[in-house]
Formats: structure tokens, sequence, C-alpha cells
């Protein structure tokens, strides 16, 4: 019963991607925060949504300049209350006074982590420690509000306009990353995998944290944490978001992340094996990623047929 439930769920996700792409882009956000971080190739399929009048780069292009596209400037429509569990968490109060005023990072960061964990009676229910959709919830926002300081900056003729400046929200994700323990770590980088889909600037943003991240690592559990939750992703059925690929390639051929000198890409012989082919089809992919979804979408391994 479950396995046909599964199915069926498919195959209605390739239906709205293939019509009606618009829905899973603007509600992107509330359907993520239903589906269990198991069912990953559902999650792809919403993610890989983007609206019927653009056309997706390529992102297997050599020498591709992600920042120079003209949509990487423009916003998401998001149509989802993203802000609603923080807000209903009591968090909402807090995480702004700090975006605001930086102060009493050492109070904010103390009660930050304590907050993100379910009540002892929820977490059976729950299946896990952590309040998952305050989580979505919060870097969702946090990220918004680094988006729109940047814009700010901009239109106020600050130079150093680099996403990856240092900033209170940055701080926010770097602290998440380095003190949460590997189930939350693993929630709160999936967090920010959910927003890499098409190209907007909510994609390049998030994509710019998660290379920050694994290029500031202290340790490298980050960094193979970081690669497990790309690398899951990928090696499922496509169809796979865009912004997800393009934050991999970039990963594993810019020489700045020294990607293929960590151990853990060559641990033992399956591993080996697994990276190198998960390389050479990022490298040198047989078709396009910008197919339709009844091309790339599969559903038991065949291809979901096409729609009249």
């Amino acid at each position: 019963a479950v396995h046909l439930l599964y199915k069926g769920t498919l195959r209605v996700l390739l239906v709205l991607l293939h019509d009606f792409p618009e829905f899973l882009c603007s509600f992107h956000f509330s359907l993520c925060d239903v589906i269990p971080p198991t069912c990953i190739q559902l999650r792809n399929l919403i993610l890989s949504a983007f609206p019927r009048t653009m056309r997706l780069p390529d992102p297997f292009t050599k020498n591709l300049k992600v920042d120079l596209l003209p949509e990487i400037s423009q916003p998401p429509g998001i149509m989802s209350n993203y802000a609603k569990v923080l807000e209903e968490s009591g968090l909402m109060k807090q995480v702004e006074t700090y975006l605001r005023t930086g102060q009493d990072s050492m109070k904010f960061f103390a009660e930050l982590n304590d907050r993100l964990v379910l009540p002892a009676a929820r977490v059976k229910e729950s299946g896990t420690r952590y309040n998952t959709p305050l989580i979505n919830s919060l870097v969702l926002h946090v990220g918004i509000k680094a988006i729109e300081q940047l814009n700010r900056d901009q239109q106020n003729g600050k130079t150093d306009n680099s996403p990856m400046r240092h900033s209170v929200q940055l701080g926010i994700f770097d602290h998440l990353a380095s003190t949460l323990d590997a189930e939350g770590r693993y929630l709160f980088l999936n967090a920010i995998a959910n927003q890499l889909r098409f190209p907007n600037n909510h994609t390049h943003y998030f994509s710019c944290v998660l290379l920050f991240l694994f290029s500031e690592a202290r340790k490298e559990v980050l960094q193979e944490q970081i690669t497990r939750v790309l690398l899951e992703r990928l090696i499922v059925h496509r169809p796979h978001p865009w912004g997800l690929l393009i934050t991999f390639i970039e990963l594993i051929k810019n020489p700045r992340y020294k990607f293929w000198e960590h151990s853990f890409t060559q641990c033992a012989p399956e591993i080996d094996k697994l990276f190198d082919s998960v390389a050479r089809s990022c490298m040198n992919p047989v078709g396009s990623e910008n197919a339709s979804a009844s091309q790339l979408g599969v559903v038991n391994g065949s291809a979901a047929p096409r729609s009249s």
C-alpha cells in the first residue's frame, strides 16, 4: 500500500512538473516541509520546477558565469508563509533583533540551538530530535534578509557586495554548521539545499553559502556532510534541480575547494567508484537537464510517458 501511495504521488508530481510548474515553484517551501528526508526523488521533482517562460541555461556549459546570468538577480515568487513557524515558535523576535543590531551574539547563539530542539514528548512521533519545519523557516528567512541587505548595499554604492562578505546572517549559518550535532547539521544543510532551484537570487545566494561553508569548514566532517547532502540528491533518478547541479559542478571543478584531496572521497573502493561515476556524469553529461519533466521523470526505473 505504501509503495502504491509513493508511486501515485510521484506520478502526480510529474504531471504538475510538466503542466503546472509554476505551482511547484510557488509552493516548494510548503511541499518540502512535509516530505520526509528519505523521499529524495519526490523533493527533487518539486525543486526541479521552473517557470515555463524561462529557458534554463545549460549547467554543463564550459566556464558558465552564473553570477552574470540576468535571471540570477531576480527573486523567486514564494506563496508559502515561510515565516509562520518562526513566528509561532516565538523565535522570530529574537532573530529579527539580532539581525538588526548584531548585539549580544553570545546570548543569542547560546539559546538558538536549544530552540531548534523539539520537546521530549514530540521526539518519538516526529522521528527526530529537531523541529525540522522551524529549521527550514529559519534558514529561508535569514537568507532572504541577507539578500535584501545585499541589494540595499548595492543600491547605496558599496563596493564590497560579495554574497559571502561577513554579515550577521552568514554568522548565523556558520554558527549552526559548526555547533549542531550530526543530525541537526544534516537537517540544516538540507534546508539550504532546498533553495537550490532554477536561476534566481535565492539559488545563487544559498549556493554561495554551501560553497562558503565547505571552504571555511574547520572540521572535515562538515565538508563530508555537505557532500553527502548534494550527492544523495544526484544519485537518484533525474530530474535534478539546476541549482544543485551548478553547485556540485563548482565544488568538484574549482581547485580552491580541493575536493578530491579530502579523505572521504577515497575512504573505500565503492565510494571512490561512486564519486568517479557522478563526476563523469557531471563533467560529460549524456543528455541535457533542460528536458521536460515527462522526458526526465522516472517511475520505478522507467520513463514517464509524455502527456499529449
